[in-house]
This record gives C-alpha cells, structure tokens and sequence, in this order.
C-alpha cells in the first residue's frame, strides 16, 4: 500500500462516475484519509458509426478482437446463433450485421485499432465507431513498414548511427526542413500529453509520418542518395536516421507493436536496442530545438508551386510516367526568387520534371501554359507535344457544364421553401458541397484561360 498508495490518475468511463468512482473516493478518504488519486481521466461511451447504443438485439456490437483479427460476415452471423437472443430479434440483427458489414470487418490489426480510439478520443462523449476509418489507419500502418524498408535499404548495411546527432554543414534545405517538421510534431505531442489531448497527438504523428516524411521528405532524398555528393549523401542518411528513429518512438505509445518490430531494425545510435522501444527515451521538447519558421516559409511556398503544376498535370491527364522536360517559375520579387532557388530541385523531383529554371529568359513564347501560384509568383508549363490543346478545351467544358448543372440542381433545393427545416448537419453538408462546386470551376476556369492563352501563342 505505501508502494501504489495514493495513485495519480484514474481513467474510467462518465456513465459510471457516480456509482463507482464516487464510492471509491468516500471509502478511501474514509478508511486513508487520503484520496486515491488527484486526476480521473474520463474516456468516451462507444458507439456504432450511426451513433447508436451497442447493443445485441441491433447486431451492432463490435468485438474488438473482431477488428483486430478481421472476421467475415458468415461468422458474425453465426455469432448471433450463439446468443440468447430469440429468431426475431437475431433475423433484425443479421440484417444490421449485412447493412453496417456486407463483406465482414476487415483485419485490421491492434496499433490501427489503438491509434483510432485515440484519435476518435477529440468526439468528446461519445465515439461513434466507423471501421472502415480504423482500416484507414492499418493502410497508414502499412505506410510507415514500407518507409522504414525504403529507410533501412538507404542507410545500408555499414551505415553506423551517430550516439549522439548533430546537424552536418552538408545537410540540405530539405534536411533543415524535416529537422523543423520533427521538432514542431514532437512539441506538439508533448503538449498534448500533459493535456491528455490525446488525438492531437495522433494528428501530429500522422501528419508527420504521412505528408511531411512520406510525401515530401522519402522522395527528395531519393536523387540525393543516386547522384549527389558523398558528403552530402553521408549528411542526408544522419538526418534520415535520426529523423525516423525519433518518429517511432514518438508514435510507439499509439502503435506499440509495428514500432517495436522496426526500431529494432534500425543502427543503433545512442539508444540500447537490448531494451524495448516502449522504455526508450520519448523525444522531448527541450531536445528537439531545430525549429526554423524561415525554412517552413520557404519549403511551403515551393509545395503552393508543386501544388499548382500537379494540378495542371491532373488537368491534362498527365501520369506520373509523362516527365516534363523543364518548368519555368517566374517571380517579380527578388527574395522570393531566391527562396525559389534554393528549393529548385526539390520542386523539380515532387513535380516530376527534369529541371526548373527561375526567372531565366530562355522560356519558350509558344505551346506553354502561365499559370499563377501567387501575386508575387507564376509557373510556365512547356506542353507542346504533351498535350492536345483544342481536345482539352472541349474536355474542361463538358466537365464545366456538368459541375454547372449539379450547382444549379443544389441552389434549386437549397432556395427552397422548406430548406430551414432541413437536419442541420445536411445542410451544412450542402454548403461545403457548393464551396466544392465554387472551388473546381474556378479551377476549370483558370487552367481553360491558361489553355486559351497557349493557343493563341501558338497561333
């Protein structure tokens, strides 16, 4: 008792606040003096997607065992003849089972199901539990397996760790940014830890892990690592094992298990992989200082550049096999054309072209597309050969006509009479659909003038 006694905190559940935690308060503090903890921690009531009670007679209950492991929709049913439930009320619940599951529960596994609750935990009372958003997170489990296999073939065998790391004078833009990226995930799971924000942290792991480290940072790296020199690929490895190494650890309290197996793969550095990751040092704040808002500010405005040449990419219908020969930016604004500079190549491997050239004269006057990415920026794309101007044009219009006639559609049901006594929640759903029709024909628009203005060049 003078070992465990009083404890700290206490996680139950708000239905059972007054008939069991209030109970143990009195008894304790009648028999101690002392309370038995100084924080209760109130997790949500678990619900169905549709946000009703679990329950046997709906065929709504979900057996997280069920989920870990997957099951198929024959066995879910032959659950219910296991049951105590009478031929009526298991006939209502296997045409629940088939309406919420026609094809089973997929295996989703038990860092997907963690990570989910906890990130569901921003709902408040109730968590209304929707599989297929816990599969989304076992593809996101997948994700950070095949990034850390990318991540091990990229060290190779011989690379040796740094006990402890330093930022190398060779170290990229790219490098600086991700070192940034990682300091501002790592202040804001620390923070919301001691809140017990718990689905803010999971937001900044995955946020991380996915757009930052996967969707930018791994596909930088890769011309690096190919072409670039020893010094500067010796830089970027350092920075990569760093990186990943503090990004398992600081998503191992949410995915124990996939974090385990892959930090055990990795070079040592200063930590003991005799222990388990789950007692390794979490990243803290005071640690990880490499905050740069200078380098956030410029890699963000290169991606707004990446963003608008991939747009235009999926305009035309462009893969990822089509490789544009070179990209033109053009700033009237000195500083953002040096900032341009420096994270050129970046742009040029997220963009899938050969080269980007910045303010050079040597852009072509016919068969382009000028695009603005801001007042102070616009892209040149060269398309001559690439795309048939005239067949695209009358694309873009049929699809115009197209997102016309649903808007139209939508005003027409929004401007009725009886639209206020419409459920708020489907009203406010139209209104994001029409922000979504305002946003693509302004999009349309925009790439229509772009194709217009090449075709007059052209002529």
């Amino acid at each position: 008792l003078k070992e465990f006694y009083p404890g700290t905190l206490l996680e139950t559940g708000y239905d059972i606040l007054f008939f069991w935690v209030a109970k143990m308060v009195f008894l304790c503090q009648k028999l101690t003096g002392k309370l038995p903890f100084t924080d209760i921690y109130l997790h949500s009531v678990i619900r169905d997607a549709h946000g009703r009670k679990m329950s046997k007679s709906l065929g709504n209950v979900i057996d997280p065992l069920d989920v870990i492991n997957g099951i198929s929709l024959e066995r879910l049913h032959n659950k219910l003849l296991s049951s105590n439930l009478d031929p009526a009320e298991v006939q209502r619940a296997k045409e629940g089972q088939k309406r919420d599951y026609p094809n089973g529960i997929p295996e989703c596994g038990t860092d997907a199901l963690r990570f989910a609750l906890c990130a569901y935990a921003a709902q408040g009372r109730d968590i209304n539990l929707d599989v297929l958003r816990i599969q989304g997170y076992r593809h996101f489990c997948n994700k950070i397996w095949n990034a850390c296999r990318f991540v091990m073939m990229t060290l190779g065998k011989d690379f040796e760790a740094e006990p402890e790391f330093k930022i190398n004078k060779m170290a990229t833009e790219v490098d600086l940014w991700i070192l940034s990226r990682l300091s501002t995930a790592v202040r804001l799971c620390n923070d919301a830890f001691e809140n017990y924000e718990f689905s803010k942290a999971t937001t900044a792991c995955y946020n991380f892990w996915l757009y930052e480290l996967c969707d930018v940072y791994l596909e930088c790296i890769k011309p690096v690592m190919r072409d670039a020199d020893p010094e500067v690929q010796s830089a970027t490895q350092r920075v990569l094992c760093f990186c990943v190494d503090s990004a398992l650890r600081l998503i191992a309290p949410f995915m124990p298990f996939i974090t385990e197996e892959l930090w055990q793969r990795l070079p040592a550095g200063g930590h003991d992989k005799r222990q388990s990751i789950c007692v390794a040092p979490y990243p803290e704040s005071e640690q990880y200082n490499w905050a740069d808002t200078a380098v956030d500010n410029r890699i963000q405005f290169a991606m707004s550049v990446v963003k608008a040449v991939r747009s235009l990419r999926a305009s035309f219908d462009l893969t990822a096999k089509t490789k544009l020969d070179c990209i033109y930016v053009l700033s009237n604004d000195s500083e953002v054309a040096d900032d341009l500079k420096r994270c050129a190549e970046m742009i040029a491997v997220l963009s899938t072209c050969n080269s980007v050239k910045i303010n050079s004269n040597e852009y072509p006057l016919k068969g382009c597309v000028r695009f603005p990415v801001s007042d102070k920026c616009r892209i040149i794309l060269p398309i001559e050969g690439v795309v048939d101007i005239s067949k695209e044009l009358k694309k873009l219009s049929l699809k115009k006509q197209k997102i016309q006639a649903q808007m139209e559609q939508l005003l027409e049901q929004m401007k009725g009479e009886d639209y206020l006594k419409t459920p708020e929640h489907i009203r406010y759903a139209n209104e994001q659909k029409h922000l979504e029709f305002d946003n693509a024909l302004e999009e349309i628009t925009a790439t229509e003038n772009a194709l217009r203005v090449s075709a007059e060049d052209a002529e």
